[in-house]
């Protein structure tokens, strides 16, 4: 008994402060502490500033020969591409409406990596496990851009907004991928940055997560609960409970290395990213289904985070 209690303070520990903040943010919400003028300040100096500050400090720091896995990236990007190909195929014939189709897929994989998934990462393994994850990050955000614009294009029957060249422009201009691209030097070749430059990206760095975590629970719509579709439901079990545990069973029978079972684990079971609605918004999709399936994944996600990490732990990987 007292391995399961010492494993749920754990848990507790990990998943809890997270949690807090989103709360917090919902709480300031509604007593008007904040308005949604905050909150769409707030997400926009994340997006463009702050969480690029936290991912260029994050992999500049750190060996790029040490923590590159070239086989968990390559996992990653066969078994994403994999479970799109699925749930498309799946939704295609369960989902009569066009505009429901793309939505439905854009929830069911695209995960809230650079906000929830970064801040499980750093709570579980610290400077380490941010670094790694940060890398995570760069592989998946063109990917899941690029999926999500095909699954909410392709339904839809807009066959000629589909460019790989805009596409591409529209990636490589992401502030993460920018990011990304001017800290792996320093990461591969091991340069270090003046004393000024690490103290001033520590600064933006450290408000990164719960400024972020705050805008997000500022923004969840308890009321349109009343309104959530059985498709919302579906989306919601399928991004926290299907995905999470198969990919999780096979990257560990595959026999990867227990962090890496670990932070696949985080990655596939984050909730469904705030972005998917402003996707599903500007592409013709439903706005009021993505919306929803925001809402439940994020609530659902305290419990089964909690419990994929109560059991992972429960199993030696943590």
């Amino acid at each position: 008994m007292s391995q399961h209690l010492e494993t749920f303070a754990y848990t507790a520990n990990v998943v809890a402060p997270i949690f807090f903040i989103v709360f917090l943010g919902f709480l300031l919400k509604r007593t008007r502490i904040i308005d949604d003028a905050f909150v769409a300040t707030a997400s926009k100096l994340v997006f463009v500033v702050t969480l690029p500050a936290l991912v260029f400090m994050s992999i500049s720091r750190t060996n790029f020969h040490a923590v590159f896995n070239p086989q968990m990236l390559s996992y990653i990007t066969i078994a994403t591409l994999m479970v799109v190909a699925l749930i498309s195929w799946q939704a295609q014939r369960l989902i009569q409406r066009p505009e429901d189709v793309g939505v439905f897929i854009q929830g069911a994989f695209r995960g809230n990596y650079g906000i929830v998934g970064l801040a499980v990462s750093l709570n579980i393994y610290g400077d380490e496990g941010l670094a790694k994850a940060s890398l995570i990050l760069a592989l998946i955000i063109p990917l899941y851009n690029s999926l999500s614009i095909i699954a909410l294009t392709l339904p839809m029957k807009q066959q000629n907004n589909l460019s790989a060249a805009k596409v591409g422009i529209e990636i490589l201009k992401n502030p993460l991928i920018i990011a990304v691209l001017l800290a792996l030097p320093f990461s591969y070749f091991g340069f270090t940055l003046p004393n000024v430059i690490n103290r001033t990206g520590d600064y933006f760095a450290d408000i990164t997560l719960p400024l972020a975590l705050m805008a997000v629970g500022a923004s969840l719509n308890l009321k349109s609960l009343k309104h959530t579709s059985s498709m919302a439901f579906w989306a919601t079990a399928t991004k926290l409970v299907l995905i999470p545990f198969v990919l999780t069973c096979v990257a560990a029978l595959l026999g990867f290395a227990d962090q890496d079972v670990v932070l696949m684990f985080v990655l596939f079971g984050t909730p469904t990213a705030a972005a998917s609605f402003i996707m599903a918004k500007a592409m013709g999709g439903n706005a009021e289904l993505a919306a929803n399936i925001i809402l439940t994944t994020t609530l659902g996600s305290i419990v089964s985070l909690g419990a994929g990490i109560f059991i992972l732990k429960m199993l030696q990987f943590l």
